[in-house]
């Protein structure tokens, strides 16, 4: 019988666990030995701030990130095939959601074995219930383009996904271009349309405002290097 491939979440800030995690995920994450991570350090610091008694040098990390070789990634699942649960983190939040773990899952799913999502926190669920936005039909775009005639051909797509299709859409940007993001949308959407800001969910600076365009145009806050999730509605 083949070991569980366990979708543990992780915190998307500087908070406490008890307020995000469930205790389950603190007791289970404790006793495995085998991690697919994007980053060991960041996932080395995740686990001793889960269960300070865990001895890391006992652990195995399989890193997946933008560099893995897509040809190493049967090996990360050599444990699973052996009977070994295997736990796959993302760096924030839950993994496999604009994520590469993905990938991993993919692998997991095709090969039958069995694959357990676990409790936590969604940037982009979390910002979502909180917008006051359509929950029941929204899109997750991930990052916008870079150049500007790129990023204005989106959004307006955007809009018309907001009015044809009644269709929430939600996206991010890279934290320290986010100012820049929030002054193109200013400047090229709709000024009744309606623009929700998620930064830093979870933690003791968390803001999450919704307003019309119209009115986030002289007061925009400064989300230089804060990690955010915008989202646009009608």
């Amino acid at each position: 019988m083949s070991g569980i491939l366990y979708l543990f979440p992780t915190q998307l800030g500087d908070s406490e666990l008890t307020n995000i995690l469930p205790d389950f995920n603190i007791k289970l994450i404790s006793e495995i030995k085998y991690f697919i991570v994007e980053d060991v350090r960041t996932a080395r610091r995740f686990l001793k701030k889960c269960n300070q008694d865990i001895n890391i040098d006992e652990i195995v990390f399989f890193v997946l990130n933008k560099h893995t070789q897509q040809s190493e990634l049967q090996t990360f699942i050599e444990p699973l095939k052996q009977g070994i649960d295997v736990g796959l983190l993302s760096e924030a939040g839950c993994p496999a959601i604009a994520d590469p773990g993905a990938d991993i899952v993919a692998i997991a799913q095709s090969k039958n074995i069995k694959v357990v999502p676990l409790v936590g926190p969604s940037s982009i669920l979390l910002s979502l219930m909180a917008s006051g936005f359509n929950g029941q039909n929204f899109a997750f775009n991930g990052y916008l383009p870079v150049q500007e005639q790129d990023k204005v051909k989106i959004l307006k797509i955007f809009e018309k996904r907001i009015y044809q299709d009644n269709q929430t859409q939600i996206f991010i940007e890279t934290p320290y271009r986010n100012n820049k993001l929030l002054q193109d949308i200013i400047k090229y959407c709709q000024p009744e349309i309606k623009l929700c800001i998620a930064a830093d969910i979870t933690t003791k600076d968390e803001y999450i405002k919704t307003n019309s365009l119209s009115n986030w145009k002289n007061k925009l806050p400064d989300l230089q290097k804060r990690p955010c999730i915008f989202l646009l509605y009608k």
